[in-house]
């Protein structure tokens, strides 16, 4: 590109956005790249504080701020995605459904650890709608070299940086425990949370089971809810280390892979997770989840939903940020628990 003198660049091609900022009313492009530059343009550029522009000159070693992000839209886009038209350098990408977002942060460092171009993202692993922004793209400079372009390709690797895995219609059987619901000692307040926040997702409640601290009884529901159908099992009580919480041997005596019994979360440390054969899951939900606003169960989740098996690994990465501080008004997802 060539630098030149507002005044003297009549004729001209733009090579580049020029952005317009009404505090308070709007910010955007006056005149967009590729524009001829006329004489009445002029007074405009001026009064946007652009005393020199920058004209098009044809170079094949470099590409322009929009094609280059153009390059890292086709990095980062994954199934179910949209993305926005360049617009002063940058492309920015929305959820077409609503899903569990993930980001293959190794490959997204190496991408931007080359300088000269950036790719930020909300956090992955978690829950987003339809319309939810999920990135932005641009190049830092006007023009960039091709072979810098390459190497973000080589870089990225071969598939998408970002993945959207859409919420499955899932069916789920409520396996409530403990002598003091069964024998009606105090009211059931766990169901009504299960079913909220299971509703926000379009799952569907198969069958609730309310029973003892009788593990041979639990493990029976448990399987029979399975063989009707259910999608996944939610047990609700009975996860603590008390000689009468036996909730953990009846999950495991249904003969499911265990995950992890117990997790780096607060609230939700006593949480238990398992898979049957066939994949489907199995949790074990501590007290905490009946009365606090936001748990593990919130971080599992959107992960149990779109079908995505939680290893232990994850649950282990949890550790930082695992702690929920109570703040009132509760403002999550928009605050740093499980990030």
């Amino acid at each position: 590109m060539k630098l030149m003198k507002t005044q003297d660049a009549v004729g001209q091609v733009l090579c580049h956005d020029i952005t317009q900022i009404i505090p308070g009313v709007s910010k955007g492009p006056v005149f967009c790249k590729g524009h001829v530059i006329a004489p009445e343009d002029v007074p405009v550029l001026l009064s946007v504080g652009k005393d020199h522009v920058y004209i098009w000159e044809n170079d094949e070693t470099v590409l322009h701020e929009n094609d280059a992000a153009e390059i890292l839209r086709q990095l980062c886009q994954g199934a179910h995605m949209q993305a926005s038209e360049p617009k002063e350098g940058k492309i920015e990408l929305t959820a077409a459904c609503d899903g569990l977002f993930l980001v293959d942060s190794q490959r997204l460092t190496a991408v931007n650890s080359l300088g000269e171009m950036m790719i930020a993202t909300r956090h992955g692993g978690t829950a987003v709608k339809a319309g939810d922004k999920l990135a932005g793209t641009r190049v830092i400079p006007l023009v960039i070299k091709k072979e810098k372009m390459a190497q973000a390709r080589q870089a990225a690797g071969e598939k998408p940086l970002l993945e959207l895995v859409p919420f499955q219609r899932r069916t789920y059987g409520l396996v409530v425990t403990g002598n003091e619901v069964f024998y009606g000692r105090i009211q059931d307040a766990f169901t009504p949370v299960i079913q909220q926040k299971l509703e926000e997702y379009g799952a569907t409640l198969l069958r609730r089971v309310v029973l003892g601290d009788d593990p041979e009884k639990i493990t029976a529901a448990i399987r029979s809810l399975l063989e009707e159908g259910a999608g996944m099992v939610l047990c609700t009580g009975g996860m603590s280390v008390d000689p009468d919480d036996r909730t953990p041997l009846a999950i495991r005596n249904t003969g499911a892979r265990v995950v992890s019994y117990g997790a780096p979360v607060l609230p939700g440390a006593m949480f238990l997770l398992a898979y049957t054969a066939d994949g489907r899951p199995i949790a074990g939900l501590p007290g905490c989840v009946m009365y606090a606003k936001r748990t593990i169960f919130d971080l599992a989740l959107p992960w149990l939903m779109a079908g995505r098996e939680i290893t232990p690994q994850w649950l282990a990465g949890l550790g930082e940020g695992g702690l929920c501080l109570g703040c009132d008004p509760c403002t999550y997802p928009n605050c740093g628990f499980g990030k």
